[in-house]
């Protein structure tokens, strides 16, 4: 068992819905210490990789990225849901539907601030269908980049998002990977 499989099993309550809640230490209160060991961890499983960016979407993932992009030394992209009043038209957008919120999401990046050839290493906190990347994958593609990697604290193994992106040649890292949980004996069981 991993760092991050105990920290879940210690801290983490299953709602029903197959929901997990970890936000005492990975998206509302964040733990530093796991967040570091998180991103040390990818930065490990990617060596052999060139990253020029590292791309997630707001909010949660936001954390990992910028400590990843820090162990890399290069610049953190979030790709935001919501218009402000100094968002320009110069963008890639795409959709994704969030499954821990249900609702469908128009995310965006400024175009400047994705080039051609760059090499994309796109992180997240959970993966469960597979949306917010495919989403992320769709705007480094209009970008002109590649994707380098795809890197994920807790991947919901049960659900299709990991299995779809492996199945399209995607390399996707996950530090735990949820197999079942049951929100009425509060048990959790992780893909070996």
């Amino acid at each position: 068992m991993n760092f991050l499989e105990s920290k879940i099993l210690s801290d983490g309550i299953i709602k029903q819905g197959d929901i997990l809640k970890i936000d005492n230490f990975l998206n509302h209160q964040i733990d530093i210490r796991i967040i570091r060991q998180i991103a040390q961890e990818l930065k490990r499983r990617f060596s052999d990789v060139v990253v020029d960016k590292v791309l997630t979407i707001e909010a949660s993932g936001i954390a990992i990225a910028t400590m990843l992009g820090h162990l890399y030394d290069v610049p953190v992209v979030f790709a935001k849901k919501s218009e402000t009043a100094n968002s320009t038209d110069n963008k890639y957008v795409s959709q994704a539907y969030s499954f821990t919120h249900k609702q469908m999401n128009s995310v965006f990046v400024s175009k400047p601030y994705l080039n051609p050839s760059e090499r994309v290493l796109i992180v997240d906190d959970f993966l469960a269908d597979g949306q917010a990347v495919h989403a992320l994958i769709d705007i480094v593609h209009q970008a002109g980049g590649k994707v380098a990697g795809i890197g994920i604290a807790v991947e919901k193994g049960q659900q299709k998002g990991g299995r779809m992106l492996r199945e399209e040649g995607y390399r996707l890292e996950s530090i735990a990977i949820i197999e079942e949980m049951d929100w009425e004996t509060q048990t959790i069981r992780f893909r070996e």
